[in-house]
């Protein structure tokens, strides 16, 4: 039992100050106990190379600087990882710290610990820290996560992360020899960053001393005062645990489980933890005592459990079943909590001896290394190894997003987070940006003012051009200069991000207003020719005015820089006027003029070729039928035209074919309405276009809203400006106006809309 206690000694390592040849000797005995192959020459090479290289360095405390890469070698040992990540553990400071070139290593060690070492090298330039004066706990948390994602997606292969883990767990050991402030930092940088990547990678024998370490720098009052109360009573605490502990180790054995039992107390973190969330004292922590309880199978797991059971009274609602359901990141284990003899709660798990290797190595437990007699590993292992940790990696990712998500994001090679790029300001704040960015992405990121007067950019310290990609880690700074014409056109081919496109194209609509006030008017103009329409005697200040207001714009100069620059199309302002113009002027059609066109006098319901019945004045037996220039629906206000030899054509009023109807011809129209509304049953073609600005997922967000509307979409086309402005023409069925205005009202919910009308003809 006492092995297993964590008190203040716990925290100091065995290793440090031991000296170098002392330190080696017991890795190479570590690597023997679990590698198949005695050859050693890998390591050896390598710890003489960094020996050599690191020869005049000392650290901090005084100390040879060699140690520390043989403690990280060690620990990576004791995760029992094949000797290329042993080797890279023991070199992989000396590209940062000394002459060594990654190529050199490479010559010397090979391709596979030269990426090991460039990986690790590229990590240890990261400033992973935040400004935690400066921020709220929200910005805080979402900060650490785009650092660990950005961390992880530097490194393409798993070993790096657990060569800079190790790295990193070596150095809070020895953590003493630094300034307060500077404790402090790494400290919370630890318990940000590293911890819950190894949590998340199932390592809990490196996240539990990185917890435990990280306290007691963070909160050393905290940490002392638990130490302290945890001790005082020790002794009577270890006899309590190994009492349980045999007590059960009997019950086991005559039950003819085979197993090992033991004792502990649980970590200082976790128990600082569960004191401040649950707001309990250290008496109240119900699992403050531990049995574990390592078996043979799953078999004997749930045998091994029903004995305990037996045994002590279970609190309701404290058992968890981590083998039938294991934690995200594969854990697996049964978890109880029970009465003892006494009344003190304790907590029992229970596990395979391969779970416990699993919880205590996470996903370095599946590097699994089956070498032939020669040494070598086979093709087929090295294909089991790999699918091996991507599995643990697959599964530890639903932890972070949906995984649809993410599997559209895991690419073929391996980078978990190939969609979003992680890159750095000047002053170290994390951007996150879409893959394939340039520095115009990151300076609009920053600020619309940065962008615009953006002359060049410096990545990690160069000159590069801007259309440059930004890899994961570079460090960007943007040059200005108030001398900037702004942005270029050009820009809108080279950027990668919708916000940044949209910034851009904000500046032209500022910046160009009178050269697009111009061409929205020749737009304008050109529309109405095209289609015969006389411009000047639409165009009236009171039309003008509600087309202002719909728009939402200031004035009508606004609305004609928005047609020049694209963001609204001419023939939305036009139909719109003529709907106005067609509303007060078709009150000049009388009906003596239309009775004079027709010679029934008697009016009578006409049924249309839909079944739905419409009443038309002054005509009797004749065939009515809908236009299909105007789509009418029940509940528009319609009016019918008497054709030459098809009987009456029904339009709704604010046709354009109606409102530009020669004079001749209007004597021709006559009065009709709908005797009633459809009751739902009758389905007619209704055609809306959506003006919208254009991003990915926009038109499945179009799908998505009319299938919840239940609506039977006939076509669909859309077009996209040079712009990036969007136009879908839709044909669906409704039965009604008020159908269409609920189904339009949805669509104006959907984001990126700008628009919505209905086609006139």
């Amino acid at each position: 039992m006492a092995e297993n206690e964590f008190d203040d000694g716990r925290i100091e390592s065995i290793e440090e100050f031991t000296a170098p040849d002392v330190l080696y000797e017991g890795l190479i005995e570590r690597v023997r106990k679990y590698h198949p192959s005695d050859d050693i020459t890998l390591i050896e090479k390598a710890y003489g190379t960094a020996f050599t290289a690191h020869k005049d360095q000392l650290r901090k405390s005084g100390e040879p600087y060699i140690i520390h890469p043989l403690c990280v070698a060690i620990i990576l040992a004791d995760l029992e990882m094949d000797k290329e990540t042993i080797a890279a553990g023991l070199l992989h400071d000396v590209v940062e710290d000394t002459i060594l070139t990654k190529e050199e290593i490479e010559q010397e060690f090979g391709e596979d610990v030269a990426l090991l070492v460039d990986g690790v090298t590229k990590l240890q330039n990261l400033k992973l820290s935040t400004d935690y004066k400066n921020k709220t706990p929200d910005q805080l948390e979402m900060q650490a996560q785009n650092l660990r994602k950005m961390f992880l997606a530097m490194a393409k292969d798993i070993r790096v992360i657990l060569i800079k883990l190790a790295d990193r767990l070596h150095n809070m050991r020895t953590l003493g020899h630094m300034p307060p402030e500077k404790q402090q930092r790494i400290s919370q940088e630890t318990l940000d960053i590293y911890s819950p990547i190894a949590g998340r990678l199932g390592i809990s024998k490196i996240k539990v001393e990185l917890d435990d370490l990280s306290l007691r720098y963070l909160k050393p009052d905290v940490y002392y005062d638990l130490a302290e109360k945890v001790k005082q009573r020790k002794s009577e605490r270890e006899k309590y645990v190994e009492g349980i502990a045999q007590e059960v180790r009997v019950h086991i054995a005559n039950s003819g489980i085979k197993g090992e039992v033991n004792g502990r107390v649980k970590h200082f973190f976790s128990i600082y933890k569960k004191m401040r969330n649950q707001h309990k004292t250290l008496d109240q922590i119900y699992d403050l005592f531990a049995i574990r309880i390592i078996v043979d199978n799953v078999k004997d797991c749930y045998a091994a459990l029903g004995i305990i059971h037996e045994m002590y009274t279970p609190i309701p609602g404290r058992f968890k079943d981590y083998i039938a359901m294991p934690k995200p990141n594969m854990y697996q284990s049964l978890h109880t909590t029970l009465i003892g003899h006494t009344g003190q709660p304790f907590e029992i798990q229970i596990r395979t001896y391969d779970m416990h290797r699993a919880a205590e190595y996470g996903i370095a437990a599946h590097w699994k290394y089956k070498e032939a007699s020669d040494g070598k590993k086979t093709h087929k292992d090295q294909e089991e190894e790999k699918l091996t940790w991507l599995r643990q990696i697959l599964e530890w990712q639903q932890e972070m997003s949906d995984n649809q998500e993410f599997m559209s994001l895991l690419k073929s090679d391996l980078n978990l987070f190939s969609e979003d790029v992680y890159c750095f300001t000047p002053a170290g704040e994390v951007k996150n940006l879409p893959a394939g960015s340039t520095p115009i992405d990151f300076a609009y990121s920053i600020h619309s003012a940065v962008g615009n007067k953006m002359i060049g950019a410096k990545v990690n310290g160069k000159l590069v051009p801007i259309d440059y990609k930004i890899q994961n880690g570079d460090r960007i700074e943007v040059l200005t200069s108030q001398n900037s014409k702004g942005p270029s056109r050009d820009w809108l081919s080279i950027v990668r991000s919708t916000s940044t496109k949209n910034k851009i194209n904000q500046w032209f609509r500022t910046e160009l207003k009178e050269e697009n006030i111009s061409k929205g008017k020749e737009l304008l103009a050109e529309y109405c020719r095209a289609r015969g329409v006389d411009i000047y005697e639409i165009l009236k200040p009171e039309y003008q005015d509600i087309v202002i207001k719909k728009y939402g714009f200031h004035d009508w100069d606004a609305v004609l820089a928005a047609v020049g620059h694209g963001g609204l199309k001419e023939g939305q302002i036009v139909n719109k006027i003529l709907e106005l113009y067609g509303k007060e002027h078709h009150k000049n059609i009388t009906d003596e003029e239309v009775l004079a066109a027709v010679a029934e006098t008697n009016v009578a319901p006409r049924v249309s070729s839909t079944g739905n019945a419409i009443i038309v004045k002054g005509v009797h037996d004749v065939a009515v039928r809908f236009s299909k220039c105007c789509n009418p629906v029940p509940g528009d206000d319609i009016v019918g035209f008497v054709t030459r030899g098809r009987g009456v054509s029904i339009h709704r009023r604010d046709c354009i074919n109606v409102i530009k109807m020669q004079d001749n011809d209007k004597t021709r129209l006559i009065e009709a309405k709908w005797e009633k509304e459809s009751a739902g049953g009758e389905k007619y073609i209704a055609n809306i276009k959506i003006f919208a600005n254009n991003r990915s997922g926009l038109l499945a967000d179009i799908s998505r809203a009319l299938t919840e509307k239940n609506v039977d979409i006939i076509s669909m086309n859309t077009r996209t400006s040079k712009q990036g402005l969007a136009t879908l023409d839709t044909e669906f069925q409704v039965s009604s106006t008020q159908e269409l205005r609920d189904i339009t009202d949805k669509l104006r919910q959907i984001d990126s809309i700008i628009d919505i009308e209905r086609t006139t003809g």
